[in-house]
């Protein structure tokens, strides 16, 4: 019997253009300039739309650097991007969804991540979903801030006119 799955959602609404936020959201091997969270992205294979990477988290203060193996495949003419962990790690599986969708304000970035944690992990999966969706906020928010700052900078160049 499979464990039930924890699900959080989260989303928020970027302004700027499709391609640019595509583009960004979609550029592992650059995550460690775009979310806060990552130290490193190492592509380790790409095939088309479909990448494998290593993520790397900052050190903790007792110097654990939590790293794991994921597999991405984009699909933008769907506006959607299924991932899921490779290296699980603490999870007994971890799935992420990510849906775009154009709106008046902009683009609308939605992350649905469905998981369950293995017995032995520091977390349940109450707790890890409280904590999935407080660092989504943060990042999210983050995320925003930068896409929206590189638009604004193209425009400003002149391309994208």
């Amino acid at each position: 019997m499979k464990p039930a799955a924890a699900r959080t959602e989260n989303s928020i609404v970027i302004d700027a253009p499709f391609d640019i936020v595509w583009h960004m959201t979609n550029d592992v091997a650059n995550w460690p300039r775009l979310f806060s969270e990552y130290a490193s992205a190492e592509i380790l294979h790409r095939d088309g739309d479909t990448v494998r990477f290593r993520l790397a988290l900052h050190p903790e203060e007792d110097g654990k650097v939590w790293s794991w193996v994921s597999e991405r495949v984009m699909d933008r003419a769907n506006k959607y991007v299924r991932a899921h962990r490779v290296e699980p790690g603490p999870f007994a599986f971890m799935n992420i969804h990510w849906y775009y969708r154009q709106t008046d304000a902009g683009v609308e970035m939605r992350w649905v991540q469905e998981f369950h944690m293995k017995q032995d992990a520091p977390l349940d999966d109450e707790g890890m979903a409280a904590r999935i969706n407080a660092n989504s906020k943060v990042q999210l928010a983050l995320i925003k801030e930068r896409v929206e700052a590189a638009a604004r900078n193209r425009t400003r160049a002149g391309v994208g006119r």
